[in-house]
C-alpha cells in the first residue's frame, strides 16, 4: 500500500503518516499539487491521496485525468466543517477525514482501498490443487499466467503469488489492458519523455519502470493489439524498456504475470496475439475453475463475505439459514465468485430476521434467485438462435451483423456481456460497432440507452 500524502496541515498529517506506516503503508509527502505531480510522474506511484482540503483538488483532479493517472483522493481537513467536506466530494474526492485523524477511520480508509481483505478463502478441492501450485512456484521468478472466467478471482491469485514471492516486500501494480486505450497503453506501461506526443507536458515514468523490484500484473493481456505485444515481448526477453520518445533503453528489475478469461491459444490461432509472447508468459498456467465447477467454495464464500459486509455496514452478523445456503449452492453464478459477492452484500443489507433467509438472496433486479427471469446471457442465446434460422442467400457479413447487433441488444447494451456470449474480446467488438455506426446503422446504446448512429 503505497500513500501520497498532499499538504501540511501544521503538522496534523504527521499523525496520518505515523498511522498509515505502522499499517504497514509506504509513505510520501508532498507539500503542493506540483510536488505531487512530480512524485507520480517519477515512478514512485501511488495507491492513495490524502490531499490538504485547502489546495485546490479540482485542479488536481483535473491534471490527473489529463495526464491518464487513476488515484483514489481522500480530503483531509481540520475541523469537522461541512462545507469543506461536500466542496472536497464535488471535487472528485472520494472521502473526507477531519483531523486530527482518528486512528481507526484511518485504518479502514487504507483497507478500503488496499483491499486487504484479498485472502483466499476456499474449500472445494478444485481451488486447493490450483492454491497448492500457486504455493509451489511463489518463490520463483517464473512469469504466470492466471486464467478463468470474468470473476473467478484472478486479480486475488496474482496478489497472492506476488505475497509469497521474494519480491513480496516491492511494489504490486497492475494494469487493466482493456479498460486503456491502444493509444494510451504504450505510454502507460512503457512511460514517455516531455514532449513525445501531443499533452506529453512531461516525463512520465510507466508501469514497468514503476513495478522495479516488484510484481507488475498485466490484467486481461488479449485485449492488447499486436502491434504493442511485440515490444512487450521485447521487455520479457531482454529485461529492457523503451520509453515513448525516449533514445536508450532503461533497464527493470520486475516479474510478470498477465491474466485472461480468453482462451490465448485460440486467439493465436486467430492472429490476434502473439504465440511467442504466449510461451514467454505461459511457463506456469494457473486456471481457476468456475464458481459452478467448485461447489465447496459457495458456502465457504458466501460466510466470509457474510462477516465482511456485516463489519463494514454495522450490522449483526447473521447465520445463513438451511433455505438460503441450498439456494446459493444451486445456483449457476455466471458472474462467480464477483456475482456471488455482489448477492450477499445485498442480502446483509436486505435480511431483518435472526438468520438471512432466501427472501433476502435477491437478484440485482430485486427478484429472489430461485425465481428470477432468465438472465441476460439466456436471452442473447435464445436471439442468436432465432437469427441463424434464415441463412441461405445472405452474406456472411450481414448474418454477423444482425447477430451482434440482436446480442447486444438483448444483453441491454451491456459490451462486455454481448462479447462474452459472442466468443470475441471487447475490443472486436468495439471495432464491428464502430463500423457499423459508420455505415448508418443503428447501434444500441450502453445500459440500454437509445440507439445511436454516427455523425
Amino acid at each position: 500500500m503505497r500513500l501520497l500524502i498532499v499538504g501540511t496541515l501544521k503538522g496534523q498529517l504527521t499523525v496520518a503518516t505515523k498511522i498509515a506506516m505502522d499499517k504497514g503503508a509506504s509513505v510520501t509527502h508532498a507539500e503542493s499539487t506540483d510536488q505531487a505531480m512530480a512524485v507520480l510522474r517519477s515512478g514512485r506511484g501511488a495507491d492513495l491521496m490524502m490531499v490538504d482540503v485547502a489546495l485546490d483538488i479540482r485542479e488536481l483532479v483535473l491534471r490527473l485525468e489529463a495526464e491518464h493517472i487513476h488515484v483514489p483522493i481522500v480530503a483531509c481537513g481540520t475541523g469537522n466543517d461541512a462545507r469543506a467536506a461536500v466542496a472536497a466530494i464535488h471535487a472528485g474526492a472520494k472521502e473526507y477525514i477531519p483531523l486530527p485523524p482518528d486512528p481507526e477511520m484511518i485504518a479502514a480508509v487504507l483497507a478500503a482501498v488496499a483491499d486487504d481483505s484479498r485472502e483466499l478463502v476456499y474449500r472445494d478441492q478444485a481451488t486447493a490443487n490450483v492454491v497448492k501450485l500457486a504455493q509451489q512456484i511463489a518463490p520463483s521468478d517464473a512469469s504466470v499466467l492466471i486464467t478463468g472466467e470474468s470473476g473467478t478471482g484472478k486479480e486475488v491469485l496474482a496478489r497472492y503469488v506476488h505475497a509469497r514471492s521474494s519480491r513480496s516486500r516491492g511494489p504490486f501494480i497492475s494494469v487493466n489492458c482493456a479498460a486503456i486505450p491502444d493509444q494510451l497503453l504504450e505510454s502507460e506501461l512503457f512511460g514517455h519523455e516531455k514532449g513525445a506526443f501531443t499533452g506529453a507536458v512531461a516525463r512520465r515514468i510507466g508501469k514497468f519502470e514503476e513495478a522495479n523490484g516488484g510484481t507488475l500484473l498485466l490484467d486481461e493481456i488479449s485485449e492488447m493489439e499486436v502491434r504493442l505485444q511485440a515490444k512487450l515481448l521485447r521487455a520479457l526477453q531482454e529485461r529492457v524498456i523503451d520509453r515513448v520518445g525516449g533514445t536508450r533503453p532503461v533497464p527493470v528489475d520486475i516479474r510478470v504475470l498477465a491474466t485472461s478469461n480468453r482462451n490465448l491459444a485460440e486467439a493465436v490461432r486467430d492472429g490476434t496475439f502473439r504465440e511467442d509472447l504466449l510461451f514467454r508468459l505461459n511457463v506456469v498456467n494457473l486456471k481457476i475453475p468456475p464458481l459452478r465447477e467448485r461447489p465447496g467454495d459457495i458456502i465457504e464464500l458466501a460466510q466470509h463475505f457474510v462477516r465482511k459486509y456485516a463489519q463494514a455496514n454495522g450490522v449483526p452478523v447473521r447465520p445463513l439459514s438451511a433455505e438460503a445456503k441450498h439456494q446459493l449452492t444451486v445456483n449457476r453464478w455466471p458472474g462467480n465468485v464477483r456475482e456471488l459477492e455482489n448477492t450477499l452484500h445485498r442480502a446483509v443489507l436486505l435480511a431483518t430476521g435472526d438468520e438471512i433467509g432466501p427472501e433476502a438472496i435477491l437478484s440485482p433486479d430485486g427478484e429472489r434467485l430461485d425465481r428470477s427471469r432468465p438472465p441476460a446471457v439466456a436471452h442473447a442465446a435464445l436471439a442468436a438462435e432465432a437469427v441463424t434460422r434464415a441463412l441461405v442467400g445472405r452474406t456472411v457479413a450481414d448474418v454477423e451483423r444482425d447477430l451482434i447487433l440482436e446480442t447486444l441488444k438483448h444483453c441491454l447494451g451491456n459490451r462486455t456481456h454481448a462479447a462474452n456470449i459472442l466468443g470475441i474480446s471487447i475490443r472486436t467488438l468495439r471495432n464491428k460497432l464502430n463500423e457499423y455506426a459508420a455505415e448508418g446503422v443503428p447501434v444500441p446504446a450502453p445500459h440500454g440507452g437509445d440507439a445511436r448512429m454516427a455523425g
